[in-house]
């Protein structure tokens, strides 16, 4: 398979003081890293495209390694993830999906041993298109706190053969978080649930 060509790196990090709320004494930090690479499979329909999975797979972890590095640098402060794709018009939803092992195992990979699944989404869309990408809890996907998302998007991308790739990183809880449901302080972080 052919090396992803990357048109573009994005990154944005969002500091969040308060929801309306006091102000927080520690603030979130929400960050994504995004990717604008061309996709080799656009224009017409390919059986055969699972082996760009492991292409892509280095590009994943350089991205994850920015994102953490834009976060501050600690990978141990970063409590919540997610990933996704907006594939152009010219390709399919399925051209997306190729993002999900690559994007996960790549920032858990980076975060040490991370243990909850990677909360993914994808989409077709033209340039400016937006993607919410949703948020758990890097060790148990149950902790409410953490639930989150990000939206991200590239002002001129995806373009008709292009997939934007996105992973997307947090620091903590949801600012001002009280619906109950598990607590971060009580994860037993074994089977990446609870």
């Amino acid at each position: 398979m052919p090396e992803p060509k990357v048109r573009k790196f994005l990154t944005v990090v969002e500091e969040i003081r308060h929801e309306g709320g006091p102000v927080a004494e520690v603030p979130l930090l929400r960050g994504a890293a995004l990717a604008v690479i061309e996709n080799p499979f656009a224009g017409a329909y390919h059986e055969e495209i699972a082996g760009f999975m492991k292409d892509l797979e280095p590009l994943g972890l350089e991205m994850a390694t920015r994102l953490i590095k834009a976060l501050g640098g600690d990978k141990a402060a970063i409590q919540g993830y997610g990933k996704g794709a907006i594939v152009g018009q010219g390709g399919e939803l399925e051209h997306g999906a190729l993002w999900h092992v690559p994007g996960g195992y790549a920032m858990r990979e980076a975060l040490g041993d991370a243990k909850a699944i990677v909360p993914s989404t994808k989409k077709v869309g033209g340039p400016g298109a937006r993607l919410d990408v949703p948020v758990t809890h890097i060790n148990a996907s149950y902790v409410r706190s953490h639930f989150d998302a990000m939206e991200v998007g590239v002002p001129d991308g995806p373009r008709a053969n292009e997939i934007v790739l996105a992973l997307v990183m947090t620091t903590g809880a949801r600012i001002h978080a009280r619906v109950g449901g598990l607590r971060a302080e009580d994860i037993k972080a074994q089977d990446g649930l609870r």
